[in-house]
Parts: structure tokens; sequence; C-alpha cells
């Protein structure tokens, strides 16, 4: 893995070459207890679906061990902003899953940017965690909040934090989270490797085709977190009729919709019904022009408080 990382750095651009990310589609189509797995630039596999916590209520420690034994979920999603890494940790740990079986991210607060801040912020993760190490770290949001200094330069020195943490096998992969077209393209510039995933918003009603594209021709990752749009596409009357036609819920049909867009999917619940509800998505599949119906809702309903963040710096 940090060997790709040093001959990324030995080749100048061609490090940041175009990778496309690979889903093992055979998988996708199979029984509701296999999950499929997305491909990395650098070889790792990420499970497609994962389960979100977050603050203010995001997290429940009966949910998380339900989602571990009884779901079959391996892949937690998690930020040190959200306060639960510490109860996250001791979910994994009394759930008997084994570290390698399981994939955890977390992310770095804009207010621990900075080279040193962010390498001690990380181990400070992995301690609240109890694990040695990441899958995947995540820098959390583009804009830095650090007076007298540019984002720009403060992103660049962060993430060169990153990639040594990466170099030091500390991290598996790294990545960001909100980041725009603009954003990667400075770090292109600016560093050494390139970021393995970018975590945005992605539902029905928000779904930023250039920057997708912009992804999947460098070969990063695209996941996507608020997949139900907190709740508003589930009334839908579109996705409501798709229900009825496949006999599936609401939520299962936004969760399909995203995997087949081959987007790494993060669907967060408290609730242990609703947990297993959208694990069970493998064992259908929406036709084309359901896939397309659906991705036309994005010019028929703007919701405001979920539009993407357009930072500039």
């Amino acid at each position: 893995m940090r060997a790709i990382s040093f001959v990324l750095r030995r080749v100048g651009v061609e490090r940041f070459r175009r990778i496309p990310a690979v889903v093992e589609e055979q998988a996708m189509y199979s029984t509701e207890s296999t999950c499929p797995k997305v491909s990395l630039s650098n070889g790792l596999k990420i499970p497609i679906i994962g389960l979100g916590t977050s603050h203010h209520g995001g997290y429940s420690h009966d949910a998380v061990l339900y989602a571990l034994r009884e779901c079959g979920v391996r892949h937690i999603d998690t930020a040190k902003r959200y306060g639960c890494e510490e109860q996250l940790g001791k979910a994994v740990r009394e759930s008997g899953i084994l570290r390698e079986d399981l994939w955890l991210t977390t992310k770095l607060w804009p207010g621990e940017y900075g080279f040193n801040t962010a390498k001690q912020a990380c181990r400070d993760s992995c301690s609240r965690l109890g694990v040695e190490y990441l899958d995947l770290y995540l820098m959390h949001w583009p804009d830095a909040m650090v007076p007298g200094r540019s984002n720009r330069e403060v992103r660049a020195e962060t993430w060169r934090a990153l990639e040594e943490l990466y170099d030091e096998g500390v991290c598996r992969a790294i990545g960001v989270s909100n980041f725009l077209v603009s954003h990667l393209e400075e770090l292109k510039e600016d560093c050494g490797v390139v970021p393995h995933v970018n975590q945005v918003e992605y539902h029905p009603f928000q779904q930023p085709g250039e920057l997708l594209a912009y992804c999947r021709r460098e070969g990063i990752v695209f996941e996507g977190y608020c997949p139900l749009a907190k709740g508003q596409a589930l009334s839908h009357p579109v996705i409501l009729q798709m229900a009825q036609k496949y006999g599936r819920t609401p939520s299962q049909i936004c969760i399909r919709w995203s995997i087949q867009n081959r987007v790494v999917t993060i669907p967060k619940s408290t609730k242990k019904e609703r947990i297993l509800e959208n694990c069970q998505v493998f064992g259908f599949s929406l036709s084309s022009e359901d896939v397309d119906h659906i991705r036309r809702l994005h010019s028929d309903l703007k919701l405001v408080h979920l539009s993407y963040p357009l930072w500039k710096g």
C-alpha cells in the first residue's frame, strides 16, 4: 500500500493518474447478506454501504452493536466532531468483530488543521477508537478557519500530514469530505497523493454531477452521506411509486438508487429496524429507466436547507 504512495510521489503529475473506481458488480445483485465493495486507487476495497453516525443524538450504542452482530455491517463512519469515537470503539470491541474485518472511517475537524495538529488529532482519534490504525481518514471540510492564512495553504499543509500518516501506515487510505472540484484541483497542484475518497451529500435532490464526473476521471471514490435527504425523499411521489412497484420501502429505493450509481453510501439511523431495512438492498435492482427517473428529480425539486456547500476559498 505505502509503496504505491512512494511511486505516485516519484512520477510527479502521474501521481494523480486516473484510476476508475471498480465495483464488484456480481455481488451487487446477490443475496441480501452480501455487501459489495468498491476498489480504491490503492487496491483497498471499501464496503459500498456503511453505517453513519453523527452528533445531536446520532449515536446509539445498542444500534451499532445490532448493526455489527445482526446485520453484518462492516463499515462504520464517524468523526471527531460527532463526539462518539470513544463509545464507538467500545461497541466495536464488544461486538467481537475482528479489527481486520471492519472498515473504520473518521474525520479531522478544521479546528485541528495544520501539519502537527493534524497528525496528533489522528493519533488521538485512534486512541479514542481503541485501534492502531484507521481504514480511512478524511479532512472534514474545505474551509480551514485559520485567521491570517489562506484556506488553500492550510489545506495543503494538512494534506501533507495525512500523506505522512498514510506512508506510516496509521491510515490505510486518506480522503476529503465536502470538497468541490476547485479544492481537489488545488490539492492536485500542491500535494503528492490523490485523495482516495471524497465524501459529500448525495441523494435524489442533491446530485453534484460535475463533481461526481471529476472524481470518476481522477480515480477518487465518490461517497455519499444523507442518502434519504434527511427523510425528505421518503414522501416524494416518485419514490413512493417505485417502493410500491418493487415491493420495497422508500428508504430502500433511495439507497438502491445510490449504490446503482456506484456511490459508496452512508445511511444513518439509531433504530434497529431502520438499520436492518437499510442493509436489505442487494436482493433487487432498479431498472435503468427508473434510475434515470430518479436522477431527473435533481432538477424537479430544490431543498434550500440541503443545498450543497459552495465554499470558494
